[in-house]
């Protein structure tokens, strides 16, 4: 793990003043007020700013007026995601610049509680569905990790997805005009183009495998890339916004985390599943659907409890296909 941003509960300097300055958006603060406030030398105020102007963050400075965070800044961070968290929702976040996978690194910290999510700016490993990667340049996206102890049976534990896909959605309908859809199980798609993927892992006890933890990573697409998603991926991927639209990253994070554990504390309601099938790419249209043993063209019928997708192929069989090896495309 490298470039660490920020820990609640072990903030430095820098983090004391993006905090205040988040609090106070678009108001100078003079290098006094904030010196004093945080009881240290106005030369430590300057140096701080330096190194959050050179992490991203715009910050203005005048003479005789001091410091302000610029309204349109658009940078992850704890202080700025914590602005919109739900005072109900369990979270201890913390936020890095740059991180190999937020799932692998999560994966070395599941003997914390739950609630943990680990955010970056970039991932230079990031891990996709099936063993794939997931493509996760610096600035343009949100990715994404929550650590989870759930109470619930194995079979369940897909749900536990589900619920991400409907948490990423009504959070991008809050923030912007966009209509995300799903494509079962685990893609959000924005106009014909994948704009989140979702990967849950888990490990069970060996007496009765219950879920002994659950990591469910998620990688947000907001903004196109510099150079594009490269060839591979130039039909597939797209974003959410085409230009940048200030503060929408904190905004983001912290509506898909109040939404997600908002589902997750009533889980036995199971009221995503609605949602899950209100916003279904597939549902009456005609798919492929691709095993290790081939294709077969099916119509997508209806969507179960357990988020099970029901399907019927051009023979007039039908199927509940659950997750796992097993992938769809839109005909």
């Amino acid at each position: 793990m490298k470039n660490k941003e920020s820990r609640v509960g072990n903030m430095a300097v820098r983090d004391e003043i993006i905090k205040t300055l988040e609090e106070n958006r678009g108001t100078y603060l003079s290098g006094e007020q904030l010196a004093k406030k945080l009881s240290v030398s106005r030369a430590a105020v300057w140096k701080a700013i330096r190194k959050l102007q050179e992490d991203g963050f715009a910050i203005e400075g005048v003479n005789n007026k001091g410091y302000k965070l610029a309204e349109d800044t658009d940078v992850l961070s704890v202080q700025g995601t914590a602005k919109y968290l739900d005072v109900e929702c369990p979270v201890r976040l913390e936020v890095f610049r740059c991180i190999n996978s937020t799932n692998l690194a999560l994966r070395e910290r599941t003997q914390e509680e739950e609630g943990l999510v680990l955010a970056a700016m970039e991932q230079t490993n990031g891990l996709g569905r099936l063993g794939r990667s997931f493509m996760s340049p610096a600035n343009t996206g949100i990715y994404f990790s929550i650590l989870l102890k759930p109470q619930i049976a194995n079979q369940e534990v897909t749900l536990l997805t589900t619920i991400a896909a409907v948490a990423v959605c009504e959070a991008i309908e809050k923030y912007t005009d966009k209509k995300p859809q799903i494509k079962w199980v685990n893609d959000i798609f924005i106009d014909s183009h994948k704009v989140c993927g979702i990967l849950t892992q888990a490990a069970f006890q060996m007496e009765n495998l219950d879920p002994e933890y659950v990591i469910v990573g998620i990688g947000i697409n907001l903004y196109m890339p510099t150079e594009g998603f490269g060839k591979e991926l130039e039909n597939i991927a797209g974003s959410v916004l085409q230009e940048q639209s200030g503060d929408i990253k904190n905004k983001i994070l912290a509506e898909t985390l109040n939404r997600y554990f908002y589902y997750y504390k009533n889980f036995a309601k199971k009221e995503f599943i609605a949602e899950y099938k209100k916003r279904s790419l597939v549902l009456g249209k005609g798919i492929r659907v691709v095993t290790k043993d081939g294709e077969r063209k099916a119509t997508a019928l209806d969507i179960d409890d357990m988020c099970h997708l029901l399907v019927e192929y051009e023979d007039g069989t039908r199927e509940n296909l659950s997750t796992g090896e097993i992938s769809i495309r839109l005909q």
